[in-house]
């Protein structure tokens, strides 16, 4: 009569317990793990969205001292198969000096007195890189951040002038995102 409520004591005392949690920690970990990661379902065309905008004046030694305005756009993306950036072998590929830019373009405008802004054409906007992402070359989705860069060197003839950009990316599928634009800074300008 007493028999079963003295089996099921035993099965549960201390240490029966404790061994068996403990294969069953192990047991159902992985599952847990594996059940909370959900993978991303990304467009193939890459999506930007703007997230700051900074400089830094520094100088320059090449050949002579400059001063620089370093400015450097952030943004957030994502790309639903991961082919974002191109190496130094693509970068002279055909694909982009026939279409007039690289893997992103930087349209500046530059504010007017009259408040408005004007676009201005800078040949260095349109050619300009930025390294493959995901250099294990799987295709997969990929989200983060990315850091674009424009130079503005100081010369004499250089005056401050208040811009913001238009930005976009495409991907070695030469999927274009879309466009997003900055807030305002100040740069020198030679206009």
């Amino acid at each position: 009569m007493f028999k079963i409520p003295l089996l099921i004591a035993k099965i549960f005392q201390k240490p029966r317990l404790q061994r068996y949690s403990g294969g069953l920690f192990f047991i159902f970990l992985p599952l847990g793990l594996f059940s909370c990661v959900d993978i991303p379902d990304f467009d193939n065309t890459p999506r930007i969205e703007f997230n700051s905008i900074t400089k830094e004046t520094v100088e320059v030694t090449e050949f002579s001292t400059q001063i620089v305005d370093k400015v450097t756009i952030t943004v957030n993306f994502e790309d639903g198969d991961g082919d974002l950036g191109i190496n130094s072998d693509e970068a002279n590929d055909d694909k982009y000096i026939q279409s007039g830019w690289a893997n992103y373009q930087l349209i500046t405008y530059v504010k007017q007195r009259n408040g408005t802004f004007e676009k201005v054409d800078f040949i260095e906007d349109a050619m300009m890189f930025f390294p493959v992402l995901k250099p294990d070359g799987v295709a997969g989705p990929i989200k983060g951040k990315l850091d674009l860069h424009q130079d503005r060197y100081h010369t004499s003839f250089s005056t401050p002038n208040v811009v913001k950009y238009e930005v976009r990316i495409r991907d070695r599928a030469m999927n274009v995102s879309n466009v997003i634009e900055t807030d305002t800074i100040t740069v020198m300008l030679d206009l």
